[in-house]
């Protein structure tokens, strides 16, 4: 009867150094990453509502193109028609924006013409540029 213990081929060794490596520095590199991202928060607990119903905010384009033609969400609107069709929008949700594309070659009073229906009728309006580049 033959005791001796018999070697079946090599022993399955795992090395996991260049593992621990690697995990150390994605580990670090997340921890660094997370502060980095917003470091100015600020956590606020948020008042709870019973009806859960948010106010809807709404965009709508206004154009003025070279030709001075005024579009309102690719609807083409005559100018003494603008401030009532603006007014429908206005009524339909509660904070609106405008956001008015004008064409470069247009007089700047065009422009403050429908800035100051917007103001007219509280309506927040924003320029929209083209980025350099």
């Amino acid at each position: 009867m033959n005791l001796r213990k018999r070697h079946k081929g090599a022993s399955a060794e795992v090395h996991t150094s260049a593992m621990n490596d690697i995990m150390f520095f994605l580990l670090l590199f997340f921890l660094i990453a997370s502060t980095v991202t917003n470091p100015n928060v600020i956590k606020l607990m948020l008042p709870k509502s019973s009806s859960g119903q948010s106010v809807s905010k709404k965009t709508i384009n206004v154009s003025i193109d070279k030709d001075l033609k005024y579009t309102i969400d690719k609807k083409e609107v005559p100018v003494d028609q603008l401030q009532p069709t603006l007014q429908s929008y206005k009524a339909l949700a509660s904070e609106l924006t405008i956001v008015l594309y004008v064409d470069r070659t247009v007089a700047i009073q065009d422009v403050v013409q429908v800035m100051d229906i917007a103001q007219k009728l509280n309506i927040k309006l924003v320029l929209a540029t083209e980025p350099k580049g």
